[in-house]
């Protein structure tokens, strides 16, 4: 009998989740870096980290204006599951067993804007 498994990553590379949502929300180490008072280079060392510190996750996270649990727990493959299985016509998930509350993508775009329209604000004040 040939049976075939899926490896399940039961850890989260923190360090990843941080890059990939960075740069999801359009926003590059130079600026977090800036913001954060941190060096790009520091900033790209958290990136290569699998674990980090819960106040580094804090400050990160309220930059983004992201949940912390989202840097802790991002999972790509199911973002990716419920945006291919998501049925935008009638609002409904055809796999409601594994459905999210909330489209990743329309989070994903409501943080882009606030990060521009912080960005703007930014360059009011100078």
């Amino acid at each position: 009998m040939n049976t075939t498994t899926k490896r399940k990553r039961n850890t989260s590379h923190m360090g990843h989740n941080v890059a990939k949502l960075r740069s999801f929300l359009g926003v590059k180490q130079e600026s977090l870096a800036q913001d954060l008072k941190l060096t790009q280079q520091q900033v790209s060392q958290i990136e290569q980290q699998e674990k980090i510190d819960e106040e580094t996750l804090i400050v990160i996270a309220e930059y983004l204006n992201i949940p912390v649990d989202l840097l802790k727990n991002f999972d790509e493959d199911a973002v990716i599951y419920n945006i291919n299985h998501y049925n935008v016509h009638d609002n409904t998930f055809s796999d409601s067993s594994t459905a999210q509350v909330f489209n990743p993508i329309e989070k994903i775009v409501e943080l882009y804007e606030r990060l521009l329209e912080s960005e703007k604000n930014n360059l009011n004040k100078k």
